[in-house]
């Protein structure tokens, strides 16, 4: 974390700071997505020798998904709450019914940019999450859990 850290700093981006090991990395730009998308994804190229997906969110963005998010939709020993962040060419509420899950055991939401789903934990192995890793549709999108995502969008408790 602290090797991508300097690597984004020599980008010419600020305030960069990263959280836990997760690849997620917070910092400021003037510039546009597509234009820091862009910057990331050649500095990747030319420093690692293997592709690295990657998705940028504005602060908005992160917001507004944070947002979405019922407050009683937690992790805690009864229930797990996770965020898909979906890469913009799959970000479509279409997704939701392609996903290999069983539904009927977990509530799931799409809000722009992401598939927020909350689930009892004694149904996870009903309802088939684990399928996920292994489908297609796995590679569309980066999933964080929803303590990672509150604080990623700036909600500190």
């Amino acid at each position: 974390m602290k090797q991508l850290r300097t690597l984004f700093e020599s980008l010419g981006f600020i305030q960069v700071s990263t959280y836990i090991n997760s690849g997620n990395i917070l910092f400021e730009s003037e510039l546009d997505t597509k234009s820091v998308l862009m910057k990331i994804q050649k500095c990747f190229q030319n420093t690692f020798d293997f592709e690295i997906p990657t998705i940028v969110k504005t602060e908005n963005e992160m917001k507004k998904i944070a947002k979405a998010i019922p407050e009683d939709w937690l992790n805690d020993p009864t229930q797990r709450t996770d965020v898909a962040y979906l890469f913009p060419e799959f970000d479509s509420k279409r997704l939701i019914d392609e996903l290999p899950i069983k539904k009927e055991f977990l509530e799931i939401r799409y809000v722009k940019g992401a598939i927020v789903w909350n689930i009892k934990r004694e149904n996870v192995n009903k309802s088939q999450l684990a399928k996920l890793i292994s489908h297609k549709l796995y590679q569309s999108m980066t999933i964080r859990n929803v303590n990672t995502a509150r604080f990623l969008a700036g909600e500190r408790k």
